[in-house]
């Protein structure tokens, strides 16, 4: 027996560890003799991939578990594997191969204990996790030499103890995965909506990646962009937007504006820079590079839209202005389209580790983000700010199971604030990171819809706002969707047309939209606390208008409003919904002025129109006394154009008071809609 060991210790030299615990006998030899040969093949298959750092670990279990079956009880092969799996699609299968690995040998590698810890700190196992870290630092001799080394692992420590807590008060939400029509067995993150929930895009790392290059700094495909939209409540499945959207390099999708026309991509070149594109009808344009004040020659991963689309939130590991590993910036746009100088968010929301995954909810006040070094239970974990007077409040953890120990980034919410969507990972996922719905519980909240009488009264009486708990704010958002289609009332047809939405009480414009060209398709968000004019012009059409008033009280709403647009025509006519008076009198509101400016600028345009102004009324009231209020109403409509240089032959004012009701008058809906100014076109 001596002489079999002893040659089995020149021939098997760089094995010899395998052998531990494995018993040789003159019967077995042969047998075993071929398994450590073949053991020792696997082990340095293994190794080569294990030697190159953390990116191939995954890459190395295959070989690593065939000889592991040789010898299982080898304390180094399975702290090898256990620290492969941590850095794997399936982490939590580290943990029996490390307790062995520790049972076997606890000083088998100076990393045991903080390889341990990380996967008991994955795995929620709290005070073993803490336990561990302080097992890991009591081998730690010079403090001095690994001052941060010490820091990162008290960190870990607080992460564990803040999850701990929140663990025990979990939030009252459900986290369902997406499912196999957008996840894949393969990396898939990074998931952005349209505010309505019909659109959403993300980033997944798929064998049909366009160019189907590998990436060979983590041995994965590249990065393209996916499409999928709902169809009766289910997702369809996931399809690869192709050219001129993704590219041979990295493509990752980044923000998309609210009504899913426009949207944000990172592409990897010169260090990773960030682009736009356009949806154009049913295609998408070529992705145009945003300008020097967003990309730099460092790294910008991510951005969003704000609501109005006139500014920019966008992540980037610059150095000038930055306050940590990554940073948050915001760029406005000016008045020509150019995105200008970028200014950091500061402290409050900035930290001295990495930022990640911006995204502005449709209020336009709501930010979430993913940071490493706010309060965290552990890697990136999502929080929420809101900009209360010009200033960013604390950010808040949005708590478990939202949360929870590994990466959790990129969430955005639908507008009503029922759904999250983000990417993270489980152990009973589709792939290495999955995308998930998360669905917020709660009581639901009337929507305040307007009329005018709402807008004097707005002026005047004081709104009461209530506080609410972090999670309430997620849930109630308080914001109106507009939405619909827009045709030619004649042929139906979808058209191309500009919608501008004005603060009325301001009297400034907020934000101009385009329709869908192929579709006639728009949407706008409405945050609660103004009051709105919208109108829906094309030029040779008349235009369209409504109003909203949204109280700061007033809960999430959608409001699907299709509009058929006139052409100029003689007996054509339209409703001038935001021309508002002093109450009971003629006397015109200066929140009437976005208004007659449109219909100042059709009479420029067609130098020939004329019109009839008409002012109508509800039932209520003596009849002769509507007349005369009514006319009075739309002579002061036609003054106000005078005034203004049209000439008074091209304009008539007429009276019908409650003669030509347009809806019910035994309601206030209707009587509402029958208290109005028209206009009519009478020649051209």
């Amino acid at each position: 027996m001596k002489k079999i060991i002893t040659l089995l210790a020149i021939v098997f030299s760089t094995a010899t560890i395998l052998a531990q615990n494995v018993e040789f006998t003159k019967e077995n030899f042969k047998e075993n003799k071929d398994g450590l040969k073949e053991a020792r093949n696997n082990i340095e298959a293994g190794d080569k991939f294990f030697e190159q750092g953390s990116v191939f670990y995954k890459q190395a279990i295959d070989p690593y578990l065939l000889a592991n079956k040789f010898n299982p009880n080898n304390a180094l092969l399975n702290f090898k594997i256990g620290k492969s799996y941590l850095y794997s699609n399936f982490k939590l299968k580290s943990i029996p191969f490390l307790e062995k690995a520790i049972q076997l040998n606890p000083n088998v590698d100076p990393q045991i204990h903080y390889v341990m810890a990380k996967a008991y700190h994955l795995d929620m196992q709290w005070d073993k996790a803490i336990s561990e870290y302080k097992a890991f630092q009591s081998t730690i001799k010079d403090v001095g030499e690994f001052k941060e080394l010490i820091e990162e692992v008290n960190k870990h420590i607080t992460e564990c103890l803040t999850g701990k807590e929140m663990v025990k008060n979990p939030l009252r939400v459900f986290v369902d995965n997406v499912g196999a029509e957008i996840n894949s067995q393969y990396p898939d993150y990074g998931p952005v909506i349209s505010a309505d929930e019909s659109v959403m895009l993300f980033t997944s790392r798929r064998p049909n990646t366009t160019g189907g290059l590998i990436d060979p700094g983590i041995n994965e495909f590249f990065e393209d962009i996916y499409i999928t939209t709902k169809k009766d409540g289910k997702w369809t499945p996931a399809q690869n937007m192709g050219k001129p959207v993704n590219t041979e390099d990295h493509d990752a999708n980044s923000g998309l504006s609210a009504d899913g026309q426009r949207f944000l991509i990172y592409i990897g070149k010169n260090n990773g820079d960030l682009y736009e594109a356009e949806l154009k009808g049913d295609s998408w344009s070529k992705p145009e590079r945003m300008n020097k004040n967003i990309n730099t020659d460092f790294h910008e991963s991510s951005a969003c839209y704000t609501p109005d689309g006139k500014s920019v939130y966008f992540v980037s590991d610059k150095p000038q202005d930055g306050l940590g590993d990554r940073d948050i910036f915001m760029s406005v746009k000016d008045e020509k389209g150019k995105w200008g100088k970028a200014v950091n968010l500061g402290p409050t929301i900035n930290t001295p580790y990495g930022e990640e995954g911006v995204f502005i909810h449709p209020d336009g006040k709501t930010m979430y983000f993913s940071s490493q070094g706010h309060k965290t239970m552990g890697g990136y974990d999502i929080f929420k700010t809101v900009l209360e007077n010009g200033k960013w409040s604390t950010p808040v953890n949005l708590g478990y199971p939202v949360n929870t120990p590994d990466d959790d980034v990129f969430f955005v919410t639908s507008a009503s604030g029922k759904h999250g969507y983000y990417a993270s990972f489980n152990a009973n996922g589709f792939g290495e990171k999955d995308i998930y719905m998360i669905t917020f519980l709660g009581n639901e909240k009337p929507m305040v819809m307007n009329n005018e009488d709402n807008l004097i009264a707005s002026l005047t009486a004081p709104v009461k706002e209530t506080v609410m708990a972090p999670v309430v704010e997620i849930k109630d958002a308080q914001l109106t969707i507009l939405k619909g289609v827009v045709t030619d009332d004649v042929t139906k047809k979808p058209l191309e047309a500009t919608i501008d939405i004005v603060d009325n009480l301001k009297n400034e414009m907020i934000a101009s939209f385009t329709s869908n060209s192929a579709s006639g398709k728009y949407l706008v968000s409405l945050p609660a606390g103004r009051n709105y004019g919208i109108a829906v012009r094309k030029d040779n059409y008349l235009f369209h208008s409504e109003n909203f008033d949204i109280p700061k009280t007033a809960a999430y709403s959608e409001v699907v409003k299709d509009v058929a647009l006139k052409n100029i025509s003689v007996g054509n006519k339209i409703v001038l919904k935001n021309i508002f008076f002093d109450f009971d009198k003629a006397t015109l509101r200066p929140e009437s002025t976005n208004e007659l400016e449109l219909l100042i600028k059709l009479l420029h345009d067609v130098p020939t129109l004329k019109i009839e102004i008409s002012g109508h009324t509800d039932s209520k009231g003596a009849d002769a006394y509507n007349k005369t209020l009514s006319n009075n109403r739309a002579k002061s409509v036609v003054d106000y154009l005078i005034a203004k240089g049209i000439t008074a032959d091209r304009l008539t004012a007429v009276g019908f008071g409650e003669e030509q009701p347009i809806g019910s008058n035994d309601t206030e809906e209707g009587r509402q809609m029958n208290r109005r100014t028209e206009f009519k076109i009478l020649s051209k």
